[in-house]
């Protein structure tokens, strides 16, 4: 029998240390941290019907375990090894995101557990981004871009060791996931230190301030974490009130009586003192606090109409406060079905299916197949898949608004997946594949042990 330590554990130990490290470095953060805490045990103790569905999917331990962190990095070979370093921690590459669409010169996949179980032990994963140097229109610019990144390592030589490790001996043991969690996290730590001069770093801020930040810097720091809500709304409204300043909009679906995809929202990024090579002073931001609240995962069906409703909701061009933009988004959002059986029934979204114990199971017409007929008598219970993945119009939004006033946002559209999966080394699961999977695994299971046969 091995002795390697479950991949879950290695990456519930990097999620918690890297959040450590965060607060350290954004002290900001932890107001952050404290604020949603205190919404998320005042909506509990409001709502029973939450506190009760949360604990019956395992979710109540979770609620201070940060959900997410996102990453930018500048070469095929940074994003290669990176996958090999999540995969250590059970991480894989799920979804394509094309955030050129919105203005933004990357693309991106989202390295996260994708088994039930594992999302059950610790969820969290990082959205990582690669920058598109030949979306830089200066030839002399990108080249030296293309330069300046060649020059660095952002990975250690001992985690590179380990990472290799890993990989040939099937796992990490005790003392090598110790040292492995440490050697990682310095690939995401903040540096206060350019490797580059101020008129290098503010000829790629011109051309876009988020290369700016990947290429200007020894590594690509870790710029978000990101705790779960349970009124991000709540949040929102408080913010202020800690001293910390909000974005102007929430970002995503409007509120709603069952949640659907993802909400987020972020105090803007810090304005951080940075000395450059040949000892100048200057200023950039890039770091900043990141909130989310999530729902149901929606079928290419249900998809199909949240995009629709949402390009409709952006007619007219963008609010003048969230207020304004909450109230326009729910007007037209009222196409949205907002209660899970009619979800269900009309193939919206994605629900996990449980057998109730000693119940009845009729084999005749309207039996053990139908799934109405047994969620009716319930013998079957459905319960909503929460959305493990990220929206591209709002994860441009959080980007954007990070970025400050004056930023280029006139990149076309350059979706190019083929590119994306030869750099990353790998293809990128399809998310909505993945739901199908699970949902289809769940049902399966619970009729089996309805026919006694699970």
């Amino acid at each position: 029998m091995s002795n390697w330590i479950a991949q879950d554990k290695i990456r519930d130990r990097f999620s918690r240390a890297m959040s450590e490290m965060y607060r350290q470095e954004v002290p900001q953060y932890g107001t952050l941290l404290a604020l949603v805490d205190t919404v998320n045990r005042e909506t509990l103790a409001a709502s029973p019907e939450l506190h009760a569905a949360l604990r019956e999917s395992d979710e109540l331990a979770r609620l201070d375990v940060e959900r997410h962190g996102a990453i930018r990095v500048g070469t095929p070979q940074e994003l290669a090894m990176l996958r090999r370093l999540f995969a250590v921690m059970g991480m894989y590459p799920v979804g394509y995101y094309d955030l050129s669409e919105a203005g933004v010169p990357v693309h991106s996949t989202a390295f996260r557990p994708v088994d039930d179980g594992a999302l059950k032990r610790n969820p969290f994963r990082v959205f990582t981004s690669l920058l598109r140097l030949e979306l830089i229109d200066d030839p002399e610019l990108r080249q030296r871009a293309a330069e300046i990144l060649a020059a660095r390592d952002i990975f250690t030589p001992a985690a590179r060791e380990l990472i290799a490790t890993a990989e040939r001996q099937g796992g990490l043991d005790e003392a090598q996931a110790e040292r492995f969690v440490a050697e990682a996290l310095e690939t995401f730590r903040w540096h206060r230190e350019a490797t580059v001069d101020l008129a290098t770093y503010r000829a790629l801020s011109d051309e876009h301030r988020l290369i700016a930040d990947v290429v200007c810097f020894r590594g690509p720091h870790i710029n978000h974490l990101t705790p779960r809500t349970l009124d991000i709304d709540e949040v929102q409204r408080r913010m202020p009130e800690a001293g910390i300043d909000p974005k102007a909009i929430i970002e995503g679906p409007p509120r709603r009586d069952c949640p659907i995809l993802l909400r987020q929202t972020s105090f803007k990024a810090l304005e951080e003192a940075i000395r450059f090579a040949g000892d100048e002073q200057g200023h950039h931001s890039a770091r900043f606090g990141e909130i989310e609240q999530r729902g149901v995962a929606l079928t290419r069906k249900g998809r199909a109409l949240y995009d629709r409703l949402l390009t409709a909701s952006r007619e007219g061009g963008p609010a003048a406060d969230n207020a304004s933009h909450q109230a326009k988004l729910s007007a037209v959002f009222g196409d949205f079905p907002d209660d899970p059986d009619t979800l269900r029934r009309e193939g919206l979204a994605f629900f996990h299916y449980r057998a109730v114990s000693n119940a009845s199971v009729n084999t005749g017409p309207g039996g053990e197949g139908d799934v109405e007929a047994l969620i009716a008598r319930g013998s079957l219970v459905a319960t909503p898949m929460t959305y493990e993945d990220f929206l591209p119009v709002s994860a441009a939004g959080i980007f954007q608004s990070n970025l400050g006033d004056g930023v280029r946002d006139d990149y076309a559209s350059h979706s190019n997946q083929a590119q994306f999966e030869e750099a990353l080394g790998a293809r990128v699961t399809d998310e909505i594949a993945l739901y199908e999977q699970r949902q289809q695994a769940s049902l399966e299971q619970a009729l089996a042990e309805l026919a006694g046969t699970g």
